[in-house]
């Protein structure tokens, strides 16, 4: 698979190699189409690379946090995701005042983006495992994706993210 295009419609997984690294590849069977790696098993800031480009990603702020999204080496924001903690999802601000609606259920085992009339952009579902994996599809051609592939990367780092916030969670108590 060499471009955006042909991940339409396909049955994808990410994956995490090994346990002892934050590194996270998106598979079709052998082949690695993208790589997320974290700079370190705690931090937030991440960079991901897909069809030769990279972005990177990082969590900020405290009770309202958003997620940056930039091209490796800029300064500017391409988009903005602001998490709604209580709404168990959040949005992805893009260019042009565009909103997608993120959406997770209650134990964090599916993940997805839907567009302004309603449509799945992308879906993670079966999501789990100590050396966190999941299923990963692009149910139809979608415009934004095409526009923003980077939104790949957003929806896995997204779902890591939330993976180790119920792990610290529960610790508190």
């Amino acid at each position: 698979m060499k471009t955006t295009t042909d991940l339409f419609g396909k049955d994808l997984q990410w994956q995490q190699p090994r346990l002892t690294e934050p590194l996270f590849q998106l598979r079709k069977g052998e082949e690695i189409i993208a790589n997320l790696k974290f700079k370190n098993a705690f931090g937030s800031y991440a960079e991901g690379t897909l069809n030769e480009n990279t972005w990177t990603f990082k969590t900020q702020g405290f009770l309202k946090t958003h997620v940056t999204i930039r091209e490796k080496g800029r300064d500017e924001n391409v988009a903005l995701y602001r998490n709604n903690t209580w709404s168990e999802g959040g949005t992805l601000e893009l260019p042009g005042n565009v909103q997608l609606t993120a959406n997770s259920n209650y134990w964090d085992e599916q993940f997805e983006f839907v567009g302004p009339a309603g449509q799945k952009i992308m879906q993670f579902t079966t999501i789990s495992g100590m050396k966190l994996h999941a299923n990963f599809r692009l149910p139809e051609m979608s415009e934004f994706v095409m526009k923003y592939p980077w939104m790949i990367l957003l929806g896995w780092y997204l779902v890591v993210m939330i993976s180790r916030d119920g792990e610290i969670v529960p610790g508190l108590f």
